[in-house]
């Protein structure tokens, strides 16, 4: 197997460097995307720990379906204009969750460029809720 891929490779060198230079930029922009991705059992020792504070980026009408305790709910399109709200919490940490991991990267990336420390729970309140975790209405 090993041998047909690096026989594929040596013939196909063209392809082969397009892939690899693909690659590379898909991983450059994942990296760049946004902020550090933390997983469940960190959000609970960050929000314990450090008084960190969660906002939830998802609409209204989903944050109302069930949220994590405590968790501010500030939709995306309204982040901008609302960001003077976590005016307070600029010293600590802001969890950013939407609703599987696809647009807290932005946020995160807004929060940054107004001077905030950031990150975002890696699978969203889809992931939360998958490892039974509770939500609150």
């Amino acid at each position: 197997m090993l041998a047909h891929l690096i026989e594929f490779a040596n013939n196909h060198y063209l392809l082969t460097s397009a892939f690899v230079v693909a690659l590379a930029l898909l991983v450059f922009s994942e990296t760049r995307r946004g902020a550090r991705s933390i997983s469940n059992r960190e959000l609970t020792a960050l929000v314990n720990g450090s008084g960190a504070v969660i906002v939830d980026i998802r609409a209204h009408k989903d944050f109302a379906a069930g949220h994590i305790v405590q968790a501010l709910n500030i939709p995306l399109e309204k982040l901008a204009e609302r960001m003077v709200e976590l005016e307070k919490h600029k010293s600590g940490t802001i969890i950013v969750i939407d609703a599987a991991g696809q647009h807290a990267g932005g946020a995160c990336r807004s929060l940054k460029e107004a001077g905030y420390e950031a990150v975002k729970l890696s699978a969203g309140i889809s992931g939360w809720r998958g490892d039974n975790l509770p939500v609150v209405k």
